[in-house]
């Protein structure tokens, strides 16, 4: 019973990851596809160097969102090696999403208003996935003082149910070998 309650607790952890992760995830969407057609409408940049000047916007806005809403509980050590990580990482991302737009744009012509949105809009989420998979397992990693306290209370549980059904001695306690 204890181990479903601690699968539980971990996806409940989880859940509410993958929703803050949202949150901020949709607000930078509508900061990105917000730039991106202010300055492909209002400057004579090319619509992918439009798409990458409002990538590059959202990446900063996106960075502020993880460090302090999303992933705020997690290790603040190494800011450095973080931002450091977190732009290659989000470089990777830009790659995907605008290689997405780039072939719409040039490899098929699709190159109107709408259609270069919903391109946008393609490779903003596929490289949504890349960049969850990504932050949460290099950038924004669970600091290790928490990790070893939920091991340490995981293995009591395991060990208090395991005592509970181990064979008692005369004097009511179980012995290391059940005798």
């Amino acid at each position: 019973m204890s181990g479903l309650r601690a699968m539980r607790s971990r996806l409940s952890l989880v859940y509410r990851e993958i929703a803050k992760f949202g949150a901020v995830g949709a607000v930078g969407v509508l900061v990105n596809i917000g730039v991106f057609n202010l300055v492909r409408h209002s400057t004579e940049l090319q619509t992918v160097r439009a798409s990458i000047v409002a990538t590059m916007v959202s990446i900063v806005f996106n960075y502020v969102g993880f460090r302090y809403f999303t992933y705020r509980d997690r290790d603040k050590a190494g800011r450095t090696k973080e931002l450091g990580l977190f732009l290659f990482f989000s470089a990777i991302g830009l790659v995907i999403e605008n290689g997405v737009l780039y072939l719409a744009t040039y490899g098929f012509g699709w190159d109107s208003q709408l259609q270069s949105n919903v391109f946008k809009f393609a490779g903003i989420g596929l490289a949504t996935l890349f960049r969850f998979w990504s932050y949460r397992t290099w950038v924004f990693r669970a600091m290790p003082a928490r990790e070893a306290v939920e091991q340490a209370e995981s293995f009591l549980t395991e060990a208090d149910g395991q005592a509970a059904t181990a064979p008692k001695t005369k004097r009511g306690k179980a012995d290391a070998h059940g005798v």
